[in-house]
């Protein structure tokens, strides 16, 4: 294994509430694993790579919380058996979504140019849109899980708690695919769904997360008073609607959402850029 058993279990080394970085703490949050885009473990995770600060711990128990939203507390146990890879595995196909070194075929490149982005608005886009980041699960021990989906959920409950919101006020919200994304709160932009994990979910059809971070997306996507999509007018929605309400893990649903998205609807494509590369 590339990850040690103290260090997966709920985002251990993120739970000191005090926390300060020493860049800004919405852009710390972004570069928080950079480690596992590297393939490497917390114990031998760097300070700097590509020349900037990564690896920091992330304030408010943020991080924390987006990982218990997505993988159980404790110690953890492998739980896909003879996979020990950084590699995602996809839910969708079954099989590990990157062949190969983790630098192999640009990746590593891509991840410096990833972590070298100063503005965190920018940052927060730069992992929307990201072709390495989903080819990475959250823990080796998870591997349906998605560092993507994990690093922006994090960030999203950390720039509602420095808003001043707790984890029981925060609701997933629907919003409209226009293009347009609410910086730090979008947790998933495709042209077909996009949605945010907010405390302010205005006229927006929204459901509440909870009372404490659970792995429980398939319970607030029931509760949600309206979908993003017609579940009556077409049999592909029907099916995604259906999965999105057993699949447990917020990270692998988000993850499953983009990949269902790409694959079964022709013009999803056109809005991420004609897909991933870097090993899919």
């Amino acid at each position: 294994m590339t990850e040690s058993s103290a260090t997966v279990g709920a985002g251990r080394e993120s739970c000191d509430s005090e926390a300060t970085t020493d860049v800004a703490p919405l852009l710390a949050v972004y570069r928080h694993d950079v480690h596992k885009l590297r393939g490497r473990s917390h114990a031998a995770a760097r300070d700097w790579v590509a020349g900037v600060r990564v690896n920091e711990t992330v304030p408010l128990g943020a991080d924390r919380d987006a990982a218990l939203l997505s993988r159980p507390s404790g110690e953890p146990e492998q739980t896909l058996a003879a996979h020990e890879s950084p590699s995602r595995v996809s839910l969708l196909t079954g099989d590990a979504v990157m062949t190969g070194s983790v630098s192999a075929d640009g990746r590593g490149a891509a991840v410096r140019e990833l972590v070298r982005i100063e503005d965190p608005v920018a940052m927060h886009e730069a992992w929307l849109s990201s072709d390495v980041a989903g080819l990475f699960s959250e823990s080796v021990f998870y591997p349906y899980t998605s560092l993507q989906y994990h690093t922006l959920l994090a960030a999203a409950l950390l720039d509602n708690y420095r808003a001043g919101f707790r984890f029981e006020e925060l609701f997933l919200a629907v919003e409209t695919p226009d293009g347009s994304v609410t910086p730090h709160r979008t947790v998933l932009s495709t042209p077909d769904m996009q949605l945010c994990v907010t405390g302010e979910p205005g006229d927006r059809p929204a459901a509440r997360l909870g009372d404490a971070p659970a792995r429980c997306f398939a319970d607030v996507w029931a509760r949600l008073p309206e979908h993003p999509f017609d579940v009556d007018g077409e049999r592909r929605w029907r099916v995604l609607d259906a999965q999105l309400r057993r699949i447990r893990s917020w990270s692998v649903a988000l993850q499953f959402v983009e990949e269902f998205c790409r694959r079964f609807d022709p013009g999803s494509g056109a809005g991420r850029g004609g897909g991933r590369g870097g090993g899919r």
